[in-house]
């Protein structure tokens, strides 16, 4: 048998990213997202097994396993991912926290830094190089979750049914998603992962980004995140303000824009924080 490996996770609502360590070189897999806000133990084991096990090196037994996830802050959702993990990988060693200190280990190492993280959803925190000391309450993508693929995706759906798009904007929607108002209100009100089909609409901005209209999702989208959450931290004006998650990444321009406007020191913005976390736990 040879010689073993470490998984190192890093999962979102809509995606989880796997960086192998131990391996002949290290490797990216994927697999769909783990929230154990949605998900139970058993569907959670299943996209283990299923999903990411077939793509694993023969022969090399999984030892160690880092899992940085949503929603992981809560005791009885932490235990969720754990019992998935141990039904799985009895033998190996685990580690499993909060997606927020996965993002301020990758962006930050033993430095001290503002953490936010812009997925499906969004999250922040001040990172005192070892530890989350504090962490503005994220309320999810109905109450929160300003910035976030979600929050960004529902403003589309709102200017498209409230007829706000002029014709232009308003041609160019239904000939991407030839859907209709009954069809969008099943999506997110009776079927599962609301937040998953609402993210799925920021493609529609990143595509549409020279007309004003989209212009204006986006920076009011964004603007709200640093008013609600960035702005509630006093470290921001003195340390790096670091990003992480793919409406960072697509949108970093504007971000850097908001940083400049207020006077804050603008950081790292990684697309994921797994190039981070693999250096971090080599």
């Amino acid at each position: 048998m040879g010689a073993g490996i470490k998984l190192i996770a890093d999962s979102g609502s809509t995606k989880t990213e796997w960086g192998l360590l131990g391996a002949a070189e290290p490797l990216i897999l994927k697999t769909q997202g783990v929230s154990p806000y949605f998900q139970s133990a058993e569907q959670i084991k299943a996209i283990f097994e299923k999903e990411l096990v077939p793509q694993l090196p023969a022969g090399q037994p999984v030892t160690a396993i880092y899992f940085y996830g949503t929603g992981l802050s809560q005791p009885k959702n932490l235990q969720l991912v754990s019992d998935a993990i141990k039904a799985v990988w009895p033998a190996a060693t685990f580690d499993v926290q909060h997606d927020l200190m996965g993002a301020a280990r990758a962006l930050c190492g033993a430095q001290e830094g503002v953490v936010s993280i812009l997925g499906t959803g969004s999250n922040s925190c001040y990172y005192d190089g070892k530890e989350v000391v504090k962490n503005n309450p994220g309320l999810g993508y109905i109450l929160g979750d300003e910035g976030s693929g979600a929050y960004l995706g529902r403003k589309v759906l709102q200017y498209y049914l409230y007829h706000s798009f002029d014709a232009d904007l308003h041609a160019r929607f239904e000939y991407k998603y030839h859907t209709n108002k009954d069809e969008i209100l099943e999506n997110v009100y009776r079927k599962p992962l609301a937040n998953r089909y609402l993210a799925g609409f920021t493609e529609f901005l990143s595509e549409n980004r020279e007309h004003y209209m989209i212009q204006n999702i986006l920076e009011d989208g964004l603007n709200d995140f640093f008013f609600n959450h960035i702005y509630k931290y006093r470290e921001s004006w003195t340390t790096a303000l670091h990003f992480t998650g793919g409406v960072a990444w697509h949108f970093r321009d504007i971000i850097s824009e908001l940083c400049e406007l207020y006077e804050l020191p603008m950081g790292k913005v990684l697309r994921t924080p797994m190039e981070g976390l693999l250096e971090y736990h080599r």
